[in-house]
This record gives C-alpha cells, sequence and structure tokens, in this order.
C-alpha cells in the first residue's frame, strides 16, 4: 500500500474526513463573533486545519482567517475585539490535498453592488469543475482552488437584484452537496441542498437566531435547537425574524448516514435521532449479525466506544478500555523516518496488556478505509498479549469514493473495492472479521431494511447508489484530478 506523510495522526489518515463545519450567529448585540468561536470550538471535529470568522457591525465588515486550531487565534481577545457586530459567521475547514493555505480559508467574501457578502460552505459541488472552466473562459478571475468560490462567481454573473435572489439563482446551477451559512447586511442565510445531504440546524438564543452543523454547537453557548433546516429550504434570520422560502425542485431525502456513523459528535441530534443512541444500536446490530466467541468487548477509541457499547450489551460480553487514546496528539513534531512512521501509531492510541493478555477480543472499529490503521492496530493489541482478535466494523464495506463532501481516497485504494472480507481478515491479521450489513444500518435508524427505490439516506460509499450526476467526474477529467479541486473550502 502507498506510504503517506505523517502529516497528522496515522490514525486519522486512515479515516474518512468531514471536511467542514460552519456556524452563524444573529441579533446579539456585539457578542457575535465570541458566540461563533465557540460555536467552532464545538465543531472542531468537522475541520482541523484552518477557520474563520466574518462579522458585521452595520456599516463594515470584518475579517479574520487562520490557520491551525480555532483556539489558536480566535481565543484571543484582541482577535475577538476586532470583529464587531451583532451577526457573525464562521467556518472550519478540513483541506484534504496539497499546501494549506489562507486563500483558501473561509468564509470568503466579496463586494457586490448590493453589498458586501460572505459565504461558508460544508459540502461539495460535483460540476464545480466544468463551472469554473467556464466562468474562467468568460473572464472571470479565481482566487482560491475551491469549489465554494464558483457561487460566487455565479452570484456575480446573475441577472437578479437581491442578495438572496442571486444566491438562488447560482445555486439552481450547481450540482452535488451544500450547507451554505451566509452573511450579508440584511441578516444571514441559511440553506440545504434539494437532497439535504450535508447537515444544518436552527437554533434560538433570546432573540438571536443561530445556524449551525449541528446542534452540539448550540449547546455551548445554551442554545435552544428549534430544527432542522429542510433539504432545499433557505431561511434568512433577519433581527427576530426567520423568513423561510422553498425555491428548488423537490427531491427524496438523502442525508449522508456516515453522519450517523462517524463524522458527527456522538452529543448531536440529526433529523430526531441521538447520534449516540444510533452508533449504539449500529453495535447491537453487529452482533446480531455477526456474534463472536470472544472474552472481552474493546472499541477502538473514540470513534468505536459508542458501538461497543452497544455490541457488548447485545452479546452479553463485559466492555472494557483495552486501548487507551492520548487526546492531545496534533500535528507531528518530528520528520518521520520509516522507523518512526511505524512507531506513529502509538501517538494516539495504545493497548494495555493488563486487560487483553490471554484474551479472546472483539475489536469494535467504526469504519476500514485503506485497512493500514486497522492492520497497526491489530498489531498492537496481538502485542499485548491477545489470544484471538474478531474485528468488528460498525458501518458496511466502503467500497465507493465519496463526492459530496467527505474526503475518499480513490475506490482503487479502498481496501474493500479491491478484496472481499476473508481476504480482508488475512490481509488485516484478524481471527476475523465482520462489517454491519446496509439493511442493519438502517434498523438502527428504525427502519426494516433499505429501500433500493427509496432509501432516504446518501450511503453511496457503501453502495454506488450516487443521489445526483457527477458531471465532473464522468465527463471531464478523472477523480485524481477532480481531487485538486477541493470541496466545501478545503484547498
Amino acid at each position: 500500500m502507498e506510504e503517506r506523510p505523517l502529516t497528522t495522526s496515522p490514525f486519522d489518515d486512515d479515516h474518512l474526513h468531514e471536511e467542514c463545519g460552519v456556524f452563524g450567529v444573529m441579533g446579539v448585540a456585539n457578542d457575535a463573533a465570541a458566540l461563533t468561536a465557540l460555536g467552532l470550538h464545538a465543531l472542531q471535529h468537522r475541520g482541523q486545519e484552518a477557520s474563520g470568522i466574518v462579522s458585521f457591525d452595520g456599516e463594515h465588515f470584518h475579517a479574520q482567517h487562520a490557520l491551525g486550531h480555532v483556539g489558536k487565534t480566535f481565543s484571543r481577545q484582541d482577535v475577538i475585539r476586532r470583529l464587531l457586530g451583532p451577526a457573525a459567521i464562521g467556518h472550519n475547514r478540513y483541506a484534504t490535498t496539497g499546501e494549506t493555505a489562507l486563500r483558501n480559508v473561509q468564509p470568503f467574501f466579496a463586494d457586490f453592488d448590493f453589498g458586501g457578502f460572505a459565504l461558508a460552505h460544508n459540502g461539495n459541488l460535483t460540476n464545480a469543475y466544468t463551472l469554473r472552466k467556464e466562468l474562467i473562459r468568460q473572464g472571470s478571475l479565481f482566487h482560491s482552488t475551491s469549489d465554494t468560490e464558483v457561487i460566487i462567481h455565479l452570484m456575480a454573473q446573475s441577472k437578479q437584484s437581491s442578495a438572496v435572489d442571486r444566491l438562488i439563482d447560482a445555486l439552481r446551477q450547481v450540482e452535488g452537496a451544500y450547507s451554505l451559512i451566509c452573511l450579508m447586511p440584511e441578516g444571514i442565510i441559511g440553506v440545504r441542498d434539494p437532497l439535504g445531504v450535508r447537515p444544518l440546524v436552527l437554533g434560538r438564543l433570546g432573540d438571536a437566531h443561530i445556524l449551525a452543523s449541528e446542534t452540539c454547537a448550540l449547546d455551548i453557548i445554551g442554545a435552544e435547537h428549534i430544527r432542522d433546516i429542510e433539504r432545499g429550504e433557505l431561511v434568512v434570520c433577519n433581527g427576530k425574524t426567520v423568513t423561510s422560502y422553498h425555491p428548488f425542485e423537490q427531491k427524496e431525502d438523502r442525508f449522508c448516514i456516515f453522519e450517523y456513523i462517524y463524522f458527527a459528535r456522538p452529543d448531536s441530534e440529526m433529523h430526531g435521532h441521538s447520534v449516540y443512541d444510533v452508533r449504539k444500536k449500529i453495535g447491537m446490530e453487529l452482533a446480531k449479525e455477526h456474534p463472536a466467541r470472544a472474552d472481552i468487548v474493546v472499541p477502538v477509541p473514540d470513534s468505536g466506544v459508542p458501538a461497543a457499547i452497544g455490541y457488548a450489551a447485545q452479546s452479553g460480553l463485559p466492555f472494557e478500555l483495552g486501548i487507551i487514546r492520548n487526546h492531545y496528539v496534533g500535528r507531528t513534531f518530528i520528520e518521520p523516518s520509516d522507523h518512526i512512521r511505524h512507531l506513529g501509531v502509538k501517538l494516539k492510541h495504545n493497548a494495555n496488556p493488563n486487560l487483553l493478555a490471554g484474551k479472546r477480543v472483539a475489536l469494535i472499529d467504526d469504519s476500514i478505509v485503506r485497512g493500514t490503521t486497522s492492520t497497526k492496530i491489530v498489531e498492537m493489541v496481538r502485542s499485548a498479549g491477545a489470544k484471538e482478535v474478531h474485528l468488528r466494523i460498525s458501518s458496511p464495506p466502503t467500497r465507493f469514493s465519496c463526492f459530496y463532501g467527505v474526503d475518499t481516497p480513490q475506490k482503487e485504494k479502498l481496501l474493500a473495492h479491491k478484496f472481499s472480507i476473508e481476504e480482508m481478515a488475512k490481509l488485516i491479521g484478524v481471527d476475523s472479521l465482520g462489517f454491519v450489513s446496509i439493511d442493519g444500518l438502517y434498523r438502527a435508524l428504525g427502519k426494516k431494511s433499505r429501500d433500493t427505490s427509496k432509501p432516504g439516506y446518501c450511503d453511496a460509499c457503501f453502495s454506488g447508489d450516487y443521489p445526483t450526476a457527477l458531471t465532473d467526474i464522468s465527463s471531464h477529467m478523472p477523480q485524481q484530478q477532480f481531487s485538486l479541486l477541493e470541496s466545501g473550502g478545503a484547498e
């Protein structure tokens, strides 16, 4: 398998990554930027490479963009004091390829004839490359390598007069997945694509209104969760009022099912489901479908913990923290040699021999991508003295790439695309390997099974059933070139 530079934890390198988190607030005197910084802290898991905030004070827009975690810049009082006004929006970014550069950090800002306009995007536009080529041919000059900037240029070309109408006009030309939060002089805008692939919620704090990727960002500032923004809905929050529009053709709901498996924080609620409860139920379904002759159930922390609790409860086996996670790992501090790269697995996790020695272990994780993480985890568990290792995965095999705002390798690099489950078990070095089925995943969400004609979720990474056209992929360029034009603000 291909070796990758150890720029982040080797465990993170072998997980699928959500690429953005967005947050916005309208109507809180001069505290909008401070509340936005707190919201971005809660959404740090959705993007850890860079963050930005744009505020509006009634006359002027103020912006701050920075590389690194939110707290590196936005915990400083001098920064927050410069971001004046009762309205602000923010963005966390996860970079997928190339260098991390400030020119790609959102929110993006543009001066139109109607006034200033800032935009933060979570998702991916699957015809951005096609649109970008045409816009450049017509004379547009792009500042970033982000697909999000296409929306700004489409708005600039629109013949509509208002910011809202120009945004609607632009979004009618794009394909793919998006949840947007925008800031204009009149207030903030929230909008989801007609399939509702990426999440966006509405909250309230006194007379102020909040928009965020997840409810955990409302919790951190003490805001009330009002509802999810509906698929294809656009809302304008202006003062104490929220005005709702449905300007797009109605389509079936295809919310990203991987939000429940891994992306969202477990303390969030999505589409009426507690993420934590769903993960436990997935673990219970996994235990029914793939019981293990084991002595203990051990999660790969932290993402495997809720599913492991459910697996242990269903199987009657004791739950043990046989692997301990180091939560203080960021970017590596040394240039890795092959030897250090091999040891790098222990930067984030370490096995507990006192619990594992001589045991048959049911090891629970959320996914297998390239297989590099799983192989090193299993080696570590065996080195700690485990007699047998039975790996159980709380998602179906990931056989296809995602083009809707998730950093996924080309499908040729996905282990499950290349090998059978039996072959994967041998390569990873486990005594047995089991994945929850797609039907089991849907049962955990309260459905009897997956309805192929109307699934209700986007599960394309498992099924290959893509809910939108993939214009850039199918018509113009291979996936490796497509990945160079980054999604949702990633560079």
